[in-house]
């Protein structure tokens, strides 16, 4: 399974009662599809999924694969710090219509690395869908080791990682060592350059929200061996890649979404939304973007 270059971790739209708005969800999916987006991920972290219940996580699967109607590939994030959970819920994600799951390590609990290979694999073996491991040690306080991934790449429905490295040393190995189907996509927008330049494929991004043609301009000057401006390009999208990420996300990509005249409402507690002045610099740094602002 192709997922794509450009990956979009979507945003959950809320009303003004921060209840899913179906109709702002239609609108941000084709957004993002005009602007470059292959494959939207559903209740990651950006979409909010610890605030969402777990029937309207099963509503956003739904909409979004009927939204998209075969444009692109939907995503469904579907693990949790409990396995049986997880697997059942991966299940259930299936009978939606989801073409693929991403699976963040246990959080909290903090297993050891058999542990991580035992979640994983339960949840791989539940399921004949495309699994994507997303190794985030920052907010889940483990690390997916080297021979852990290596290990999980070779289940046949493990095709790729997101990585958002603590130790880049990790990423480096893991692009020497790994077998040739499995994919590497970026978890951090400021490093897509860097691991395309060592054989990542592409990138799982928050900003592609907002400058997605431009993510897929830098991808393709790459590709193209046109690489003075692909650095041209990541230098110019570095402040988008850096201020979208000064607070607690996604407050600030919904904020710039909101600015950029695609509504997505507010956040759920305990986020809390941008303040004016905070605002007020995102304007300045999309105005490169859209001169309008």
């Amino acid at each position: 399974m192709d997922f794509g270059r450009i990956v979009t971790a979507m945003v959950t739209p809320f009303d003004e009662n921060l209840k899913i708005d179906y109709n702002r969800l239609q609108k941000v999916v084709d957004h993002l599809l005009k602007t470059g987006t292959e494959s939207i991920v559903v209740t990651g972290t950006t979409g909010e999924s610890p605030t969402l219940s777990h029937q309207e996580k099963l509503d956003l699967f739904k909409k979004v694969v009927e939204f998209a109607n075969g444009r692109a590939k939907v995503i469904a994030g579907t693990s949790t710090n409990d396995t049986a959970a997880s697997v059942e819920f991966s299940k259930e994600a299936e009978q939606c219509g989801v073409d693929g799951l991403l699976l963040v390590s246990p959080y909290y609990n903090r297993p050891s690395q058999e542990g991580l290979y035992r979640h994983f694999r339960a949840i791989a073996e539940a399921t004949p869908l495309p699994n994507i491991i997303y190794n985030i040690p920052g907010r889940t306080g483990v690390h997916v080791d080297l021979e852990t991934m290596l290990r999980l790449a070779e289940i046949p429905n493990v095709v790729a990682t997101k990585e958002s490295p603590v130790d880049f040393n990790q990423v480096l190995k893991l692009m020497a060592n790994k077998p040739e189907k499995f994919t590497v996509y970026s978890g951090d927008d400021k490093l897509l350059l860097p691991f395309l330049a060592l054989g990542g494929y592409g990138i799982v991004s928050v900003a592609s929200h907002v400058v997605g043609l431009q993510i897929k301009e830098l991808i393709d000057a790459f590709l193209a061996g046109q690489t003075e401006r692909a650095v041209g390009l990541h230098n110019k999208l570095m402040p988008i890649f850096e201020g979208l990420f000064l607070q607690p996300s996604p407050s600030p990509v919904k904020a710039a979404l909101n600015l950029i005249d695609v509504p997505v409402g507010g956040v759920r507690l305990p986020l809390v939304e941008s303040d004016e002045k905070f605002i007020r610099y995102l304007r300045s740094i999309l105005k490169p973007f859209y001169p309008n602002l």
